[in-house]
């Protein structure tokens, strides 16, 4: 197993070799996806402001899709897509959960404790055979809050798992569950409301009924879950901090 050091040494060696543009991947489900802003859709990714924060020399690659857990995006072909296209010192960062969780729907749950945690496994291990850089994300937290007024969380074991894979395997981890959530209570109840999906109606020509959605992001709420993700990744990657916008 490749260690977190071995991984960053690998990434110098490999680009002062070759002095090859970094990509950075990026897998996971609709709170990570690109969105189609034409037709006045406010709905956006926070992996697609990310592009806006790196300056020459590193490239965003979004593979995430909206509705995907780890079991669908890899019955579907979509992680053996992204594999196929890595270059040894590449990034891939994951985030999955939010439908993972629905037990209801067979085609996408996948256990926290089973099948979630080998599914995560598998990313990194396929990662790291192509000398690429796996990074780990906790789910972003739903909007919930209760009668009085406190925030709680709808995750269950889910964020614990990718904090126990990336320990265990050595991989760099961006808590996104943690920070979101810091984020959400630090707004609260009321004005978290402007970080997700809260329309009024006849506000955009294409929610004439509005409508009121605490998982999905705004894009002034993916710009601000992209700040937490690039927080922790000047933090924990140094290798790509230098491509980092002031």
């Amino acid at each position: 197993m490749l260690t977190r050091f071995f991984c960053f040494f690998l990434i110098v060696l490999v680009q002062t070799s070759y002095c090859q543009e970094i990509t950075i991947f990026l897998v996971g489900n609709s709170t990570m996806a690109n969105k189609l802003w034409r037709g006045g859709h406010p709905e956006t990714g926070w992996g697609q402001t990310l592009p806006l924060f790196f300056t020459e020399g590193v490239k965003i690659q979004n593979h995430a899709m909206n509705g995907r857990s780890t079991k669908s995006f890899l019955k579907e072909g979509r992680w053996d897509s992204v594999v196929n296209r890595v270059k040894p010192g590449d990034y891939i960062i994951i985030e999955f959960g939010h439908n993972d969780s629905k037990k209801e729907d067979t085609a996408k749950f996948a256990d926290a404790n089973t099948d979630y945690r080998f599914n995560l496994i598998k990313f990194i291990n396929d990662a790291v055979s192509k000398n690429a850089i796996p990074i780990l994300a906790t789910p972003i937290v739903r909007r919930r809050f209760s009668k009085e007024g406190n925030f709680y969380d709808v995750h269950g074991d889910y964020p614990k798992v990718v904090r126990e894979v990336a320990e265990e395997k050595n991989v760099i981890l961006l808590d996104l569950h943690k920070s979101s959530e810091e984020l959400i209570i630090s707004y609260g109840e009321e004005s978290s409301k402007k970080l997700f999906l809260h329309i009024e109606p006849g506000e955009y020509h294409s929610l004439p009924k509005g409508l009121k959605d605490d998982t999905h992001l705004s894009p002034y709420g993916a710009f601000r879950i992209c700040d937490l993700a690039i927080t922790e990744l000047k933090a924990k990657v140094p290798p790509l901090a230098k491509y980092i916008k002031d």
